[in-house]
């Protein structure tokens, strides 16, 4: 089951990055894609253009989040992930249910990665642009 979390305005870095720890807290939630505008490169100074630290490793942020996209097991996940939401985000926010994130390779994904898409692991399918480097763009922390 996917949702959305559909924030009033856009997240700062250290919304996001506290958002994301307490998400990382509850059981339940499997994958998590941020969307929103791409941050001009680090050199030019951007304010938001930094690295969070979650599970003890560095993450370069490299969009202003606009919406965060998350595969749960279960809908009871959905309650802790809103309770979590209402501690960060005071300006408000939808939570919407739907299909958010890919489950299956595509055409698309063979012309991209070739005849390496068999080494590609099923937990990265759907977490990407497809014109973007796959290095780049994901980054993956694994449960303890």
């Amino acid at each position: 089951m996917d949702i959305e979390i559909f924030p009033h305005r856009y997240l700062s870095a250290d919304t996001t990055e506290n958002l994301l720890k307490d998400i990382d807290e509850i059981e339940g939630v499997k994958r998590i894609v941020l969307q929103g505008q791409r941050l001009p490169p680090a050199e030019s100074g951007h304010p938001d253009r930094r690295v969070i630290t979650l599970k003890g490793q560095e993450i370069d942020l490299q969009v202003k989040t606009g919406r965060v996209l998350m595969e749960i097991e279960a809908e009871p996940v959905m309650d802790e992930v809103r309770d979590v939401c209402e501690n960060h985000l005071p300006f408000g926010f939808n939570i919407h249910v739907g299909t958010y994130i890919r489950r299956q390779k595509t055409v698309t994904d063979k012309l991209k990665y070739g005849e390496k898409l068999g080494e590609i692991p099923d937990e990265i399918i759907g977490l990407t642009d497809q014109n973007a480097q796959l290095s780049e763009r994901v980054k993956i922390l694994k449960r303890d």
